[in-house]
């Protein structure tokens, strides 16, 4: 029993220096190098990235912002907006050039990502060193494409990480187009009360794969968008933050009938 207990504390000491490690600024360094490396020439090379309101980006406040994004691909997405939050330390805001920005990256950053995603792969496992925070989806049992929000932790979670960086989520947390909004974000926006920037992704699906980096398709224009940051008054229902945020990143009902665009 003693070897045991043990066992099970050095088991906790090792997660734990595991964990602060992920958080050091030049672990993430490390990643994004090697990550920003690797990805560079499929976003930038081989396919075709145009950046429009990057000028949106520009005296953004060091903590508390939240990037709330229309969903594409597991990572080409995330690794996409890392890139361009190094290009834009660099004073670069609606290009990225050559990525020398990678030798001094912008790491404040984190990006919500379903818990299960982040082990699925070797890939997965190293960037999640990259500022992944690993969320639980909660599920409405009795309609399957409708989510009732993030566990109670998870958003404590997310709120920390929003006390110290700016945070990239996905409010749809699936892939598939005009799906619905989860609760989860409402709730963080009213109780962080976060600076919020859409954004609006195109592209994505179609160059590369979902589930990793390989690519499909060649001269793919990839098209991300920065809108203004939208204002909250604090008495808004959750679901008037989220009918705001849907119309935002463009995947509410009205987008997705071209009539009513």
């Amino acid at each position: 029993m003693r070897h045991f207990a043990q066992a099970f504390l050095n088991t906790k000491v090792k997660m734990s220096f595991l964990d602060r490690m992920k958080k050091t600024r030049i672990a993430r360094s490390i990643v994004y190098f090697i990550v920003g490396v690797f990805s560079y020439p499929g976003i930038a090379v081989i396919n075709k990235l145009k950046i429009t309101g990057g000028e949106n980006l520009r005296n953004l406040p060091a903590r508390n912002v939240l990037f709330v994004s229309n969903h594409q691909t597991y990572f080409a997405d995330v690794i996409t907006f890392l890139h361009i939050f190094c290009a834009v330390k660099w004073k670069r805001f609606n290009r990225l050039g050559f990525p020398i920005y990678l030798l001094n990256p912008f790491t404040r950053v984190n990006y919500v990502a379903a818990g299960k995603t982040m082990k699925s792969s070797l890939l997965s496992r190293f960037f999640s060193w990259a500022g992944a925070i690993t969320v639980k989806r909660t599920w409405n049992p009795d309609a399957r494409d409708s989510r009732k929000g993030l566990n109670p932790s998870d958003t404590r979670n997310i709120s920390k990480a929003l006390a110290e960086n700016w945070v990239i989520t996905f409010p749809q947390g699936t892939t598939k187009p005009f799906a619905p909004c989860r609760k989860g974000t409402a709730y963080l926006i009213k109780k962080s009360n976060p600076t919020v920037i859409p954004v609006v992704i195109d592209g994505f699906s179609k160059a590369f794969g979902k589930k990793g980096l390989n690519l499909k398709a060649r001269g793919v224009k990839l098209r991300v968008t920065f809108k203004e940051p939208l204002r909250f008054s604090g008495n808004e229902s959750l679901d008037e933050i989220m009918q705001v945020v849907m119309d935002s990143i463009e995947q509410s009902e009205r987008f997705a009938d071209p009539l009513q665009a």
